[in-house]
Order: C-alpha cells, then structure tokens, then sequence
C-alpha cells in the first residue's frame, strides 16, 4: 500500500483567517493602509519591540524599500552572503548598487562576522544580515562594525519570526529589518511582508516611501493641510484582504512557532544517531536551541549523496528538496555583484545541504516516517 504523501510544505489556516477577510470586505474599503493592516503593524511593534512596522505585499518590496532609505546609487556597494534568496541582491541591484558577497559560517550558515571589515570599501554603505533558517546572526558583532564605519544594517529577517538573539527580536535589531509572510514562512498570507523601521532618524522617510512618495501619512495625523509628492516611493502596501488573513495568523504566532520547534526537535532526536556515525551533519544553532523551527536540514557528505538521498525519499513518497543556489555562481551575480574573497564554506555546504518537510500541520508520526525513510537510506548504502 502506498502511504499518502509527505509535501515539503504546504500553507495552512489556523483561526479567524476567512471570518477577518470577510470582516474586511464589509467594510467601506480592502485598500491598502486599512483597519487590518494597522492592526498588524502594532502587533509586530508590541511584540518584536520595533518603534515602526509597515506592512508590505512581501519581503522583497520592504528589501526595495530599505535599499531606497540606505540612499544606495549606482557604485555602491553593500555587503552580504551569497548563500540567501535572489531578492537580497536584487534589491540593491535595481538601485544600481553593487553586491558584494562574503562567505558564510559553517555552523549558523550565516554571513561570517570575522570577514565583513575587509570587504568594506569607502563606496561600501550598508551590511545585509541573513538569518538563515530562523538561526541569528552575531548582531552585536556587526552592530560594533557598522557604527564604527558608518554603515546602515539591515535584517533580512524573511525567516525569523519572533525569533531572537540575546532576548531581542531578530528584524528589530539592526537599522531597518524585512520579514516574509510567504506562504513557505511559518506565519503566512500568502504573499506578503513587512519593514520594521528601527532607526527613528529613518521612520519619516519610511511612511513617505510606502505611500508611493507621498506625504499622506502626515496629512491623516494632521500634520499638514494637504498631501503631495514628495520624494520617490511605490506601491508597497499590501491589500486588507492579506492584512485580514495575516492578522489571524500573528494571533497564533507563538503556537505555530512551538509547535514548529517541537517538529525540529523530533527530527533531531530521531536523527542524532546516524549524525553521530558520521552519516551527516545536522544543523547547528546557538545552545543546540532552534530559535523558531523555519528550517530543518541535513547537510550530506557529498552532492552525490544528497541526490540520491531526494530521489529515495521520493520514492517514499515524500518531498525534500535542497536550497539556494550561491549567488556569486548565478549569471546575473557575475554580471552585477562581486565578491570579497573565496567563498569555500558557501560553495561546499550549498551542494551539500538537504531540506526536509517540516509545515503547520505536520505530525510527529510524518517526521518519524521521514526519519525511518532516511534510516533505511543509509542502512542500504552501508
């Protein structure tokens, strides 16, 4: 009998999320900037601690938001790793910046803090932080580096909701962070995002910028008789039907979160004794503690390993998948960034790195069916 099968992942509702869009669409508007948008923005300033959230139709607009408030032109350069999805660099790039990319650490699989101060250059204005995978960056680290050189920082936080770093919230640390609510994320509207503002200096040009360059946000506080244009700005406001489904979601943030943790550590218990045999390797996060259980991985000794490991599992019935392809190695990344230095640990873990399913609804009973699939694996290749 063929068991049902395992997707790698797959979006979910877990509360209000139907009852608040219909809430949205009976009243006088679903533009953006409503009642449910706002809502949201003050839940993720009360629980991630940032002085201004804004609401975006997903994390690449809050990316193309932050690189218009870093003031990057043509030439210049920002600093970040190429192990990340393509609208880290994508978003400086239509600014006519320059990417330039570092290697990672091979135990958080984030950008390493040790090699950011040789890569800076006097047309250098800003550092991306990458939390893979939820796990965090050494922010106090790159926090020390960035004042002392005059850098803006920047989260990418699209995988590290309500996850922290020494009791702060990861997206609320550095100048400005990005967080996703792609339905891959563990709080989801399907597409969407948000800027957190958490640099004052930056919070008025920030609103300007969300309203497609206008003063609007002034002109509802009163601030002004009338609104006009201002400085540069886009559409970056997501629908409130979004914000309506989000809003549900952030409710049930903390217990989609635990029960995502409870799933990670599941695979690792049930994983620890082959990664101990030396099979593979097994994520490595700050206390042995996954911050928000976004990803779990396995890291094969060789591509070759890992390719036939997917296609077993497929034959199981069950989706795994690897990630990011380094952006250095892309056709576009050789074309508009550069990088500062080798990038060993990149290109070797990224041929090496395994995803497994790990969703909402996901069972301790799927996880131990994906862990007895990945036994037998290497039972059979012994």
């Amino acid at each position: 009998m063929t068991l049902p099968r395992i997707p790698f992942g797959k979006p979910f509702i877990v509360g209000k999320e139907l009852f608040y869009i219909a809430q949205a669409v009976m009243s006088s508007s679903i533009a953006g900037d409503g009642v449910y948008s706002r809502k949201c923005q003050q839940w993720l300033e009360e629980h991630l601690g940032s002085p201004k959230a804004l609401l975006t139709h997903s994390c690449t607009a809050a990316l193309e938001m932050a690189a218009i408030l870093a003031d990057i032109g043509p030439g210049d350069e920002v600093i970040m790793p190429s192990f990340t999805f393509v609208s880290t660099a994508n978003a400086f790039v239509l600014r006519g910046g320059v990417p330039v990319f570092i290697d990672i650490r091979p135990d958080t699989l984030n950008l390493d803090e040790t090699l950011v101060e040789a890569a800076i250059t006097p047309r250098t204005k800003a550092v991306v932080a990458v939390h893979y995978a939820g796990q965090p960056c050494a922010m106090e680290a790159l926090k020390d580096i960035c004042q002392r050189h005059g850098l803006l920082l920047i989260e990418d936080a699209a995988q590290a909701i309500l996850a922290q770093s020494e009791g702060r919230s990861l997206g609320a640390i550095g100048d400005l962070g990005c967080l996703s609510f792609h339905e891959t994320k563990n709080i989801i509207c399907g597409e969407g995002g948000a800027l957190l503002v958490n640099n004052p200096a930056l919070i008025e040009r920030a609103e300007v910028i969300w309203q497609k360059g206008t003063n609007r946000k002034a002109f509802f506080r009163g601030e002004v008789d009338k609104y006009t244009w201002v400085d540069i700005g886009s559409s970056f406001l997501p629908s409130e039907l979004s914000a309506a489904f989000l809003f549900a979601q952030l409710e049930q943030a903390k217990r989609i979160n635990a029960h995502r943790r409870a799933l990670y550590g599941k695979y690792l218990s049930l994983l620890e004794p082959l990664a101990e045999q030396g099979m593979f390797g097994l994520p490595l996060s700050p206390g042995n503690r996954p911050e928000n259980g976004h990803i779990f991985y396995l890291l094969c000794r060789t591509a070759e390993q890992r390719t036939a490991l997917i296609a077993h599992l497929q034959q199981h019935n069950i989706a795994a998948v690897f990630h990011y392809v380094p952006l250095h190695d892309s056709p576009a990344g050789q074309r508009f960034a550069r990088t500062a230095g080798a990038l060993p640990v990149t290109e070797s873990l990224a041929t090496r790195l395994l995803r497994l399913p790990l969703y909402s609804e996901m069972t301790m009973e799927q996880v131990r069916r994906v862990c007895l699939a990945i036994q037998s694996f290497y039972q059979a290749s012994r």
